[in-house]
């Protein structure tokens, strides 16, 4: 670290930020508006200054080294604070941007909004590039880490670093296929529950509010299995007689796939949807485009 200690060359922690996520000079050249010599020489002093490969070659490709991958998180953070710094009086000109942000959200947000917030970025900041990350099995600080810049969904945290916008309760609704036997007669808490029942859960979970408030009931049901993913858990519908999950908001995609949203008769929690970031964004004039853009998607319904 002794060039970057000594010389505290912010660029190199920009092009460092950068060629971890690309894993390629190349890329990372394209991002930075740099030949890719240039990126090749930036990437020898930024090796010299860390005393690492951080990059290194596997087959055909690139890959980052685990030293490069344990300090990138903190490498973002740093160059994220100073982007907000150096940002004039709060504004930040959208159609020169050029800058990749990280979103956190279950994959029925990318499925559903997906397309309308590319093609905003295309019509406003056409040198952002969006990454949709998916929800992990096992909860991590990402917000805090850098590993995501803004988390979209149902968010439970009271982590005094995050901080939290609700925008809307959504709710569930029971998922069949066209011509369900569930669909012959009013839905009662006994007929649903005698379905056999196709759950999701990033974390494998058979059990959850559906199955308390059954129980409140005298009732339970049988769940055959669980996806992580809620579109996943809709083509699945669409070939069998389970029945699935989806939220209120999420009808659109049901409709899409040619399948029935029904209301649950069970008196349910709401599901707060919510966006959160970390405080260092608040400043920053292109993560709030950023939340902004999401905002507008989510509430225009």
């Amino acid at each position: 670290m002794r060039e970057m200690q000594s010389g505290m060359d912010l660029n190199l922690l920009v092009a460092l930020d950068v060629l971890v996520e690309e894993a390629s000079v190349s890329g990372a050249a394209a991002r930075l508006h740099l030949s890719e010599p240039a990126m090749s020489r930036t990437l020898g002093r930024i090796r010299r200054a860390l005393g690492d490969p951080v990059l290194v070659r596997a087959g055909r490709t690139m890959v980052p080294t685990p030293h490069a991958l344990a300090i990138h998180p903190e490498v973002r953070a740093v160059v994220d604070r100073a982007r907000g710094l150096f940002s004039a009086a709060g504004r930040v000109d959208l159609r020169t941007l050029s800058r990749r942000f990280t979103v956190l959200a279950h994959e029925a947000f990318a499925a559903a909004h997906g397309a309308d917030l590319f093609a905003r970025a295309a019509a406003e900041a056409p040198g952002v590039r969006l990454h949709f990350l998916g929800e992990s099995h096992v909860d991590a600080p990402s917000l805090r880490s850098g590993a995501a810049d803004l988390e979209v969904g149902v968010i439970d945290t009271t982590a005094p670093e995050v901080h939290v916008e609700h925008l809307y309760d959504d709710r569930m609704m029971a998922v069949v296929r066209t011509g369900h036997p569930l669909l012959d007669g009013p839905l009662t808490p006994a007929r649903f529950a005698a379905g056999e029942h196709l759950g999701v859960s990033r974390r494998g979970r058979l059990h959850g509010p559906i199955d308390t408030a059954l129980a409140e009931l005298g009732l339970s049901r049988t769940v055959v299995g669980s996806l992580a993913s809620y579109p996943a858990a809709l083509f699945v519908l669409r070939s069998t007689d389970l029945v699935g999950l989806a939220t209120r908001r999420s009808q659109g995609l049901v409709d899409a796939l040619g399948l029935v949203a029904v209301e649950i008769p069970l008196d349910l929690p709401a599901l707060p949807f919510c966006l959160a970031w970390h405080p260092r964004h608040d400043a920053d004039p292109a993560h709030a485009w950023l939340r902004g853009c999401v905002r507008d998607l989510l509430t225009a319904v």
